[in-house]
């Protein structure tokens, strides 16, 4: 017990067991989804509403961070506003001091160096969230994930929340390059529907794309509903 009470103690067998408490927040989030396609990259969540009385709209999971990137969400999502409004102030900071838009690997990493801080001082608590940050810049496209440790990992295709090794199944299975948007959106659908544990609705999917040439931008509730698996 004296091991899981304060982040900054090591258990004897090396672990932080805040840290891993903060990766069960996230486990217990809503099943968030990304996929490169050929031209950019897509993120599509389900929001979970447990309630009918909730207005879904007033609820948001996919934020633009600048032009060209955006993320998602799952997990605490208090504790991710904070981390989107770092993330901000990051790549203002660096469009300001180098006049360019900032490297995705850039932004994410020193995303990772806030939350790190989180994980190795006292009086504070590891952030319960972690991130799938969708970007397009010189380099090409770019689909990360960020760990409430800190860490990151770029991927293809990948999931965080509650159904994630449902969803990466799905993805280890049929998950292609060069997709094309509309077979990634499918492909994405197909994966979230079967890890939900009931049907998913049109207003409780969000939707964010970029590619380039274009800006992170959120699909509108229409353009949503028609790209809705067929019978859903």
């Amino acid at each position: 017990m004296a091991y899981d009470r304060a982040i900054t103690v090591f258990s004897p067998d090396g672990r932080l067991f805040q840290v891993e408490y903060a990766r069960e927040a996230v486990k217990r989030g809503t099943t968030t989804v990304g996929l490169k396609y050929k031209e950019g990259v897509v993120l599509i969540i389900d929001k979970r509403i447990s309630s009918r009385l909730i207005e879904a709209k007033s609820i948001d999971k996919i934020f633009r961070i600048d032009t060209h990137v955006g993320c998602a969400t799952s997990g605490l999502v208090a504790d991710a506003r904070v981390l989107v409004d770092r993330a901000r102030i990051e790549a203002q900071i660096h469009k300001i001091t180098y006049n360019e838009q900032i490297p995705v690997e850039v932004l994410v990493k020193r995303i990772c160096d806030f939350k790190q801080n989180y994980t190795q001082y006292g009086g504070v608590r590891p952030f319960g969230t972690a991130l799938l940050v969708a970007g397009v810049d010189e380099q090409g496209t770019h689909l990360f994930e960020t760990d409430p440790s800190g860490a990151l990992m770029a991927y293809k295709a990948g999931s965080i929340g509650a159904g994630r090794n449902t969803v990466m199944g799905v993805f280890e299975e049929k998950y292609q390059d060069n997709l094309t948007l509309d077979a990634a959106i499918g492909l994405g659908m197909e994966a979230l529907t079967k890890a939900s544990e009931g049907e998913i609705k049109p207003e409780t999917v969000e939707i964010g794309l970029v590619q380039a040439g274009e800006t992170f931008r959120k699909l509108d509730a229409d353009d949503v509903a028609g790209r809705m698996p067929k019978g859903k």
